[in-house]
């Protein structure tokens, strides 16, 4: 049997990497911004990312397998550790790859990918874990037709800016001086990550010159809209990038800003108007009623805004209606606000 294995095992250590200065950070946050401090650690955005060794995901399965064509994957736990394994045939003539998950990305509400480093390049994992199924599948984006050999099975190799902004999006302090380095980020979307000067700002409680980070209250719907697009992507990308279909749906300033109620100078309709940052959103939707009645009322509303002659409460339910992604194994709740009515093609 011909294997095909990384040559660089000391890479292995990267799957337990953490930063404990922005650790200490959110800690001295907490002094002044305790209910923050003590909500946003158990948002679904904290856990973005997460080491082989603390997901619990992976803790939980000991052997996880997925077959296509001639492929044959799991992922087997050893230890601390889990094994990405990739065969293809039998006999003399059959090959492997083999190499230690680093980094598991995606809390796993829905579904969790994983990264490998391969002779020091990071890969996408072909397959991953969706939580409807308890069970491993092909990644969103991956192409469904059976791969043509063992390298191509492994998963996609990440380019230089795709691993950049994969880490940037799931960690903190991924990318110091501008260059990747996981021996040095903090795993999932920490204080630090959103908050400009953090750093400076708490040294400054030692010098009694303190640094005053730009509030992000202030910012406008359109910059808001940019700003969360960094990792949820913004009108811009998904117009000039795509994907030009309803997978987009994933991408809600995208989505949100097709609105025919969005007003960029309106912070009625920014993200943070239905999205506290520090907590993961409420899943009873009569509890956004009070943020469509802002500009929805027929006595403080916004003047031109209509008012529904169907429904009093719940109003999501049909005016952000929630869209299935198949090959994501889930459902997406569209922020592309409209009049969805049943049989009516989905907007992207």
């Amino acid at each position: 049997m011909r294997s095909v294995r990384p040559r660089l095992p000391i890479l292995i250590a990267l799957c337990v990497a953490v930063s404990a200065a922005s650790g200490q950070h959110a800690a001295k946050c907490a002094d002044c911004h305790r209910q923050q401090a003590t909500s946003q650690p158990s948002t679904g955005m904290a856990h973005a990312l997460q080491s082989a060794a603390s997901s619990p995901i992976l803790g939980s399965h000991s052997k996880l397998a997925f077959h296509q064509g001639p492929f044959a994957y799991t992922i087997e736990r050893q230890g601390d550790q889990s094994i990405y394994r990739v065969t293809s045939g039998s006999g003399p003539a059959a090959e492997e790859f083999s190499v230690p998950i680093s980094w598991s990305f995606g809390l796993g509400a829905a579904g969790q990918t994983y990264l490998l480093n391969r002779d020091g390049r990071w890969y996408e994992s072909r397959v991953s874990f969706y939580k409807d199924t308890d069970s491993l599948d092909l990644t969103v984006g991956a192409r469904p037709e059976v791969p043509s050999s063992l390298n191509e099975a492994i998963g996609r190799e990440l380019s230089k800016k795709g691993a950049e902004e994969c880490f940037n999006c799931h960690a903190t302090g991924a990318l110091p001086g501008g260059v990747l380095n996981t021996d040095k980020l903090t795993a999932g979307v920490q204080c630090a990550r959103c908050h400009e000067q953090t750093e400076a700002h708490l040294a400054g409680f030692e010098t009694a010159s303190v640094v005053i980070p730009p509030k992000l209250g202030r910012m406008s719907s359109e910059e808001t809209a940019d700003f969360c697009g960094q990792c949820h992507r913004t009108w811009a990308t998904i117009a000039i990038q795509g994907p030009h279909n309803i997978t987009n749906v994933r991408f809600q300033p995208y989505r949100l800003v097709n609105s025919r109620c969005y007003d960029a100078a309106d912070a009625r309709i920014r993200c943070t108007t239905c999205h506290d940052p520090h907590n993961d959103a409420p899943r009873a939707l009569a509890s956004f009623d009070k943020q469509c009645q802002a500009c929805h009322s027929a006595t403080k509303g916004k003047p031109g805004a209509k008012l529904c002659k169907v429904g009093k409460s719940e109003c999501a339910s049909c005016h952000m209606p929630k869209v299935e992604i198949k090959e994501a194994h889930n459902k997406f709740t569209d922020h592309w606000i409209r009049i969805a009515r049943a049989g009516d093609p989905i907007p992207h």
